[in-house]
């Protein structure tokens, strides 16, 4: 999730060259290749069929950081997404403007070598591995392109409340399925620690994936959560997108803010 206030990154995001194409090299293509091997090797039986399927349909190389376009034909074709460079964390305008206009912000760095099992800003391994497979699916891009309408016409107050939305949908959501229980969060399915922790341990609180509780319930960006919301089903996203969400914000708001387990 972007911060409303930007803090200045250590990072160095690599600009496209004029035909879109970001120049690599060898140690940083070999450090994705050994980030997604490790998720790789967690996900069964613990990320969602819906990302798994969508994992495929991309068809990201493991050995080598994908170029953009080649994500942005197969969005374009499933939701009609598509990705956007940005430098690092941008701030809640931008971020919902791209959201809005269907264009999902990807930071065109990769973490180095030293914050290779945690970095808190999001790096391009993050965006593509964690997030981009889940919007080939339509109710999760519909739910992510709304999210942005609304965040983009929200005033400041509002965004903080919107921002808890995101971060226990999209980031750190999980979900309910036939053969159990199961991760589609972006946050959680770029990390190995909390992959197996987000569904296996007994320690975290699991709630149902309820709007008004999601909106009031603060989160830490720097830890494993305490707290994760379970959704029944991407119908129930895609319900969530076309609610009264705003009316659900201002409600929210009187009932104020939860004590932060």
């Amino acid at each position: 999730m972007q911060k409303s206030n930007v803090k200045k990154t250590p990072y160095t995001a690599r600009t496209p060259d004029n035909s879109g194409f970001i120049h690599w090299n060898d140690d940083e293509h070999l450090r994705w290749s050994r980030l997604c091997a490790r998720q790789l090797s967690l996900l069964s039986n613990r990320a969602c069929k819906e990302y798994m399927r969508g994992l495929d349909l991309l068809s990201m190389s493991m050995n080598h950081i994908p170029q953009l376009q080649d994500v942005d034909r197969v969005l374009q074709q499933t939701t009609g997404w598509q990705t956007a460079a940005v430098a690092s964390l941008i701030n809640f305008t931008e971020f919902f403007t791209l959201l809005s206009n269907k264009q999902f912000p990807v930071a065109t760095f990769i973490r180095r070598e030293s914050d290779f099992d945690y970095l808190q800003e999001p790096d391009i391994f993050h965006e593509l591995f964690g997030h981009c497979p889940l919007l080939t699916n339509p109710s999760f891009a519909h739910f992510t392109h709304m999210y942005g309408k609304l965040g983009l016409a929200a005033n400041k107050e509002e965004r903080e409340f919107l921002a808890r939305l995101y971060w226990f949908t999209v980031e750190f959501g999980l979900i309910q399925t036939d053969d159990g229980l199961r991760i589609y969060g972006g946050g959680i399915l770029s990390s190995p620690n909390e992959t197996i922790y987000a569904v296996e341990s007994t320690i975290p609180k699991r709630k149902a994936a309820e709007l008004i509780e999601m909106l009031r319930t603060p989160y830490k960006i720097d830890q494993i959560q305490t707290t994760y919301f379970v959704i029944s089903s991407f119908e129930q996203l895609y319900k969530m997108a076309n609610s009264d969400l705003m009316s659900l914000v201002d409600e929210a708001r009187d009932k104020g803010v939860r004590v932060l387990d």
